[in-house]
Parts: structure tokens; sequence; C-alpha cells
């Protein structure tokens, strides 16, 4: 099961610790769902799922605020006995000091945070979506080219790695290459990312490692990018039959999710940068509604329509 550690959300959440005693190298969160333990405070601890960040935000403080002494000892008791990995309150709310000695006695770490609570879990929740959403690991290219994320896939040694250095030269942006990281954080967004190993770096073959950072500045190159659209590199056949129209889409299938994917024919003389330019942006304009396959149809049927017309007048 993937998990995150819980040190690399205090730091991308810059949280403050407030019980510092509590070792929290060894707790890991598995759960991208945060929870408010309104309800629990309340009371009701049924279906409460104790494996999620506990977020309290102002209604939860105050209500907190007005319970009674006993009150108090027998839910903060109840609450903090259950395998939470961490506490935060929103708003640098302060927590009363009974609550602070119950959270060290169980060990469960409290932080709090400046933001409001509605931005804090907006912006925890898609972070923790992206960390612990289900990921592979595939072999090939991904560039930003014109907004849209290509996957350039093959066998080694196809040109996969050159047409992204050629993209790179016209001005788009490398992901990675190589090694692709998949995750799906959604039923329709699969985001790529580059191993840590090998980010901004690309093997051309004759050439060896070029740092393309370095080459061509920061604008080059980028860590994380939504695929939108696969080119699948293959050996030019000349006994086999290409789509020459496109005028149904063909896809192919990670994690689940379906992504559109051309199957780009190789050889000599044939530019593959700017088919794969051009590729993405037909694919952007087919998003925003226009296909040129479906255009040049209409415009035939419509010609034979009227070669039918004048044939029967």
């Amino acid at each position: 099961m993937a998990s995150v550690g819980l040190n690399r959300i205090i730091e991308k959440m810059n949280l403050t610790n407030l019980t510092p005693e509590i070792d929290v190298d060894h707790i890991r969160v598995t759960q991208p769902d945060i929870n408010r333990p309104a309800l629990q405070m309340a009371g009701f601890f049924e279906h409460f799922d104790a494996a999620r960040l506990q977020i309290i935000g102002y209604v939860e403080y105050t209500y907190m605020e007005r319970m009674s002494k006993e009150d108090k000892e027998e839910i903060y008791d109840k609450l903090l006995s259950c395998p939470i990995p961490a506490i935060v309150f929103c708003r640098e709310l302060e927590p009363d000091p009974l609550f602070l000695q119950k959270a060290l006695e169980k060990q469960v770490p409290v932080f709090s945070t400046r933001k409001t609570t509605s931005a804090f879990m907006a912006e925890i929740i898609r972070w923790l979506n992206v960390k612990l959403a289900p990921c592979i690991s595939v072999h090939g290219v991904l560039v930003d080219v014109y907004g849209e994320g290509v996957l350039i896939t093959g066998e080694s040694g196809i040109g996969k790695s050159e047409a992204a250095l050629e993209l790179v030269k016209r001005g788009h942006r490398l992901v990675t290459d190589d090694v692709v990281e998949i995750r799906r954080v959604s039923e329709q967004t699969l985001i790529g990312t580059a191993p840590d190993i090998t980010k901004h770096f690309i093997e051309v073959r004759g050439i060896g490692i070029v740092d393309i950072k370095t080459l061509f500045g920061v604008s080059s190159v980028k860590d994380t990018q939504n695929i939108d659209l696969v080119i699948r590199l293959e050996d030019w056949d000349k006994d086999k039959e290409y789509d020459r129209l496109g005028l149904e889409e063909q896809y192919t299938e990670y994690l689940g999710n379906k992504v559109v994917c051309y199957n780009l024919p190789i050889r000599p003389g044939r530019n593959l940068a700017i088919i794969c330019e051009s590729a993405a942006v037909n694919h952007r304009q087919k998003k925003m509604g226009y296909n040129a396959a479906k255009e040049l149809y209409a415009r035939v049927q419509n010609s034979l329509a009227r070669g039918r017309d004048e044939e029967r007048d």
C-alpha cells in the first residue's frame, strides 16, 4: 500500500509541531482523504476512519471550548486512543492543555497551521491524492507540447529521445526521458513525473547524457504533466494498413484510464518533432470541438449529394 511519511507532510504544509516530544519519523499516512471529527467530538464514533488525518477547524474548536471537563476527559480519551496519524488545528487555533496532555499520553502528534480550514483541506487533499495515487513506471518520454502532455513510447533505439530533444529545441518542455512514473489521481486524470535520479536528463545514443535544464534553461523542463496523448513509434511496415483519416480514435490503457493513442510508423525522412507537434495540436482541436477528419468527411458527403442532385436535374 502506498504511503507518505508524516515528516514530508510537515515540511510540505509548513506545520508547527505542538507535540515535539513525540517521534514522528516512523508515522506514515496511507489515506488521501481527511476527516473533521465533529461527530466524534459529540460522541459518535461509528464508521470513524482513524487512519485519516484529522483536521480541527473553527467549528470543532468552538464546540470543544464549550464542552464540560468531564465530557472532555471522556471524548479526548476515546478519540486519541484511536490510531490517528496526526491532528492539525487550522487558523493557528491553540488546543487546550488537557487535549495536549492526552495527545502526549496516547502518542498522537498535534500540529498547527496558519491556513484557513477550507484552504488547508483543499491543499492537503490535492497533494495526498497525487502522492498516494496508484503508480506504475513505463518506458517512454513525456513532453509538454502546447500544453498537451504527449507520452512517446516505442522500442528502445527507435528515436524517442531524439524526438524529445528536437521538441525541446522548438520551445516545448521535457518532463522525463526513458522512465515515466504514471499516477492515476482520478478516473479521468493520469499524471506523469520523472524519477528523481533521471530528472531533466536525456540519453542520446552516440552523445551520451544531456542535461536539458542546464543546456536550454529552466523554461525547457517541467516536473509533472497530465498525460493527454500517447504516440507509439513503430518501424514502418509496407505490408501494414495505417489509418490515414483518423475518423475513429484509438486508445491505450494505463491503470484503468483510457488515453488517446496514435501509432506512428517511422521511416527515414519523417520529422518526428513536427509530427508530434501536429498530433498535439490536432488532439487539442478535437477537445475544443473541431475534428478535421469529420469535417473532410462532411465535405465529401455534401459534394456527393450535390452531384446526385445535379444528375437528377
